[in-house]
């Protein structure tokens, strides 16, 4: 049953590594499109911004200006709200991956661990997750750790313990990816018992992929936890119907927070339960 008093944290995913205007022309490119797409977001009651950058042919980079520029159009336009830097593994290759960092952003994805995606292996070796918690500890931003396996979430757990992993512990079930972490309802309760019964204090999400989107999205508000929406996970608003901007999927999400009463956490609710500083 849902903690009916608890906010829920709505994370929008702007854009992401793989997803173009081919599939959908409301995802945003530039960074411009991105501070824009992000603000009308944040207004609709997402309070974090898991960003990506793109050059200007859609290809992921992890060029630290662009992350810059980012970062500073959404602190302008979006006071308070939670940004969020990913460090996965399309935008780049090796330290590449976390080369933003010392733009000091809230927070910035981390996978503990690899595991196969359709066509690749999504290589987490040791020694980079290592490497990119250190990073994180360095610059005090708190990692958001994308868990797409079971093991990825015992080993987080582990991480925080020995001091590896800074901050808040905060794990997000990434379900649907093809060849990883199903979007199975027994798989999603047995993830949860297991944050409750290893790390009892932490908080997750779930974010679902493509057509389960939705689905985890209702899950997680109906389980208690926080959960993440946006055009990176999925274009569509149903199978016949392109969703028109990332806002009418964050809307979504406010709708089944209501029919959970769950009030939508505001930015400043967000960062308490995630520790955070506050702006200014």
């Amino acid at each position: 049953m849902a903690q009916t008093n608890k906010p829920c944290i709505i994370c929008v995913a702007i854009t992401g590594s793989v997803t173009t205007k081919t599939n959908n022309p409301a995802v945003p490119i530039t960074v411009a499109e991105q501070v824009e797409s992000t603000q009308e977001s944040f207004e609709a009651g997402a309070s974090i911004a898991h960003c990506h950058v793109r050059n200007d042919d859609q290809t992921p980079t992890s060029d630290p200006d662009k992350f810059a520029r980012l970062l500073e159009g959404l602190n302008k336009f979006c006071p308070g709200m939670v940004v969020q830097f990913s460090t996965g593994g399309r935008s780049g290759s090796g330290k590449q991956r976390g080369g933003m960092l010392s733009l000091c952003p809230d927070m910035a994805s981390l996978t503990v661990g690899s595991n196969n995606f359709p066509t690749r292996v999504y290589e987490n070796d040791p020694a980079l997750i290592d490497w990119l918690a250190a990073e994180m500890i360095k610059y005090q931003i708190t990692p958001e750790i994308e868990a797409f396996d079971l093991s990825h979430i015992h080993r987080a757990v582990e991480l925080h313990r020995q001091g590896k992993i800074g901050g808040k512990l905060y794990v997000q079930f990434v379900m649907g990816v093809k060849n990883a972490m199903p979007a199975d309802r027994d798989v999603f309760d047995y993830y949860v018992k297991t944050m409750a019964r290893l790390a009892p204090s932490a908080e997750w999400c779930a974010a679902g992929i493509g057509r389960h989107q939705l689905e985890v999205n209702e899950w997680s508000i109906a389980s208690g936890g926080h959960t993440r929406t946006g055009l990176e996970d999925n274009v569509k608003l149903d199978k016949d119907t392109l969703a028109p901007s990332n806002a009418a999927l964050v809307h979504r999400v406010v709708e089944l927070c209501e029919k959970y009463h769950r009030p939508v956490a505001t930015w400043n609710q967000a960062r308490s339960m995630l520790e955070l500083s506050t702006p200014g």
